[in-house]
C-alpha cells in the first residue's frame, strides 16, 4: 500500500519526536511491504519565521492532498508577544477547521510498566485505567464570536459558545461507534444545570442513544467528572464532550497516566484523512536537547495507520513494540524510575523500531 503523509514538525521538540516517529514508520513499511511518503509541512512558529503567518494556505492545502497529517508540537515563548490572530496557536486552530476535523480521540491508558508514576493511589491504580475521550472540535466558545468593548467606562469581554443540532448528533455518533468497539459504555459530559448549549447537547445525546440499545449511556456533570477521572476513572470507557469541557478533561486524565509523554490523539472529520499528534507541547525548556520522551507521537503514527490507513495489525505490532521496549526497563527522562535505564529520544526511537 502506498501512502502520502503530511509531516509537520513543529517548534521546540516538535521536529525531535516527529523524526522518531517517521523512523518507527519505516520500519513498519519495511516490515508489512508498505510505501510511506512524506510531505513537510510549516506550521505554527516556525511558519511565522518563514512565510509571516502560522499557516499559510499553500500548506493547508499539502495537508488536504495528503492520506493523513503527522505533527508534532508548536509555540513556544519567542511568539508570546504575538497579538492573538498571529500566535502559533491560530495554526493549529485553521489546520483543524481547514481540514473539517470535528472530533478528537484522547486515549487515557496506563500503561502498566508506568503504574508507578501515576499520581493517584495503588489502590485506584490498581481498578486499571483505559479510557477515551471524545472531544468536540471546531465548535464551541473556541469558535464563538469574541470581543471586547467599552460600556459604562470599563471594559466588557465576550466569547459566544454556540452548538447546533447536527455539530452535537455527529460528534454523539462517533462516541457510540467508538464505544461499540470498546467496552460498549458511554458517559457524555455536559454541565446542563446551567448552560443551554448543555441542555440541547443532553437531548440531542439522549435521542442518539435510543439508537444504540448495546450501549450503556450515562449523564455526568462536567464538575463531577473533573472529580471521578481521579477518585474513580476505571468506571469510564468512552468521555464524550464539548470543545471546552474537553480541552481541560482530557489534560486531567493524561496526568494520571503517569506521564503526558506517552499520550497520542487522533482528530477526524467526514472521510479517512486525520490529524494525529501526541497531547503535549512543544517543551521549549528541552528541545534539541535530545530529551524528549517520543511514544506519545509514534502512537499517533500508530492511530493513523489504524485509523486512516485500515492498517490494524501494524498499529497492534507498534504497540506491542512499545510494551517490549518498556519491559526492558527503557525509560527517557519523563518517565525514569529506580532499576530502569535512562535512554535520549532518538535511542527510544531506535529501540522501538527495532523490536518491530
Amino acid at each position: 500500500m502506498e501512502k502520502k503523509i503530511a509531516v509537520i514538525r513543529g517548534d521546540g521538540i516538535g521536529p525531535e519526536i516527529v523524526a522518531e516517529a517517521i523512523k518507527v514508520l519505516d520500519a513498519v513499511a519495511a516490515k508489512y511491504g508498505h510505501t510511506f511518503t512524506y510531505d513537510e509541512v510549516d506550521m505554527g512558529g516556525v511558519a511565522i519565521d518563514k512565510w509571516g503567518e502560522p499557516l499559510p494556505q499553500a500548506m493547508l492545502d499539502k495537508c488536504l492532498a495528503a492520506d493523513s497529517v503527522l505533527l508534532g508540537a508548536v509555540g513556544g515563548p519567542k511568539w508570546d508577544g504575538l497579538p492573538g490572530a498571529q500566535r502559533p496557536e491560530k495554526g493549529l486552530l485553521a489546520l483543524r477547521a481547514g481540514m473539517g476535523l470535528y472530533s478528537n480521540l484522547r486515549p487515557a491508558k496506563l500503561w502498566p510498566q508506568l503504574a508507578e508514576a501515576s499520581p493517584l493511589k495503588p489502590s485506584i491504580v490498581a481498578q486499571g485505567i483505559d479510557f477515551i475521550v471524545v472531544r468536540e472540535l471546531i465548535g464551541g466558545v473556541y469558535f464563538g464570536e469574541h470581543k471586547t468593548e467599552t460600556i459604562n467606562g470599563q471594559q466588557v469581554a465576550t466569547d459566544v459558545m454556540p452548538y447546533s443540532e447536527a455539530e452535537i448528533e455527529r460528534i454523539g455518533r462517533i462516541a457510540f461507534e467508538t464505544a461499540r468497539k470498546r467496552r460498549k459504555k458511554v458517559t457524555s459530559v455536559d454541565k446542563a444545570n446551567v448552560l443551554d448549549t448543555s441542555r440541547l447537547w443532553r437531548a440531542v445525546m439522549h435521542r442518539l442513544a435510543a439508537e444504540y440499545p448495546d450501549v450503556e449511556y450515562s449523564d455526568m456533570l462536567v464538575d463531577n467528572t473533573a472529580m471521578q477521572i481521579v477518585k474513580n476513572p476505571a468506571q469510564f470507557d468512552v468521555v464524550v464532550t464539548e470543545n471546552m469541557f474537553g480541552d481541560i478533561l482530557s489534560d486531567e486524565a493524561s496526568m494520571i497516566t503517569g506521564s503526558i509523554g506517552m499520550i497520542p490523539s487522533s482528530s477526524l472529520g467526514e472521510g479517512t484523512r486525520g490529524l494525529y499528534e501526541p497531547i503535549h507541547g512543544s517543551a521549549p525548556d528541552i528541545a534539541g536537547q535530545d530529551k524528549a520522551n517520543p511514544i506519545g507521537t509514534i502512537l499517533s503514527a500508530a492511530m493513523m495507520l489504524k485509523y486512516s490507513f485500515d492498517m490494524d495489525e501494524e498499529a497492534a505490532a507498534i504497540e506491542a513494540a512499545v510494551h517490549k521496549v518498556l519491559d526492558a526497563g527503557k525509560r527517557t527522562g519523563d518517565s525514569m524510575a529506580e532499576g530502569c535505564s535512562l535512554v535520549s529520544c532518538s535511542e527510544m526511537g531506535s529501540a522501538i523500531a527495532a523490536a518491530l
